[in-house]
């Protein structure tokens, strides 16, 4: 059973791995990165040239489905990086599925004009 799961987490870092090693952000065109766990998501746009995050937005007290907070969670994003000028993104889903809360995150920021 324990080797299970640490053959579980290292294909899961195999694929963060290889996901990152294609894309980087810029401060022109920042990383968007994902983070899921079982009750909350959580988005932050990073600079990797500084090293620096330049707008980050969690659930904190949202209402509503998960699905949902993800949407406007979204929205938040997209609405902090416009507000600094940044139109464009790069999407890191890390080594998530493209579905379900990743894909919603990813259509509320669309619907606020961000582009990816």
């Amino acid at each position: 059973m324990k080797e299970d799961i640490t053959n579980k987490n290292r294909l899961r870092y195999r694929r963060t791995i290889r996901t990152k090693s294609k894309i980087s952000g810029t401060s022109n065109k920042p990383r968007l990165a994902i983070f899921r766990s079982l009750r909350n998501i959580s988005v932050q746009a990073i600079d990797d040239t500084t090293g620096t995050t330049l707008a980050s937005v969690s659930v904190g007290k949202l209402k509503g489905t998960k699905k949902e907070k993800a949407r406007e969670i979204g929205r938040q994003i997209a609405k902090a990086l416009l507000d600094k000028k940044i139109t464009e993104v790069v999407y890191d889903k890390r080594h998530y599925k493209y579905h379900g809360l990743v894909k919603e995150l990813a259509d509320g920021a669309r619907e606020e004009g961000l582009k990816f």
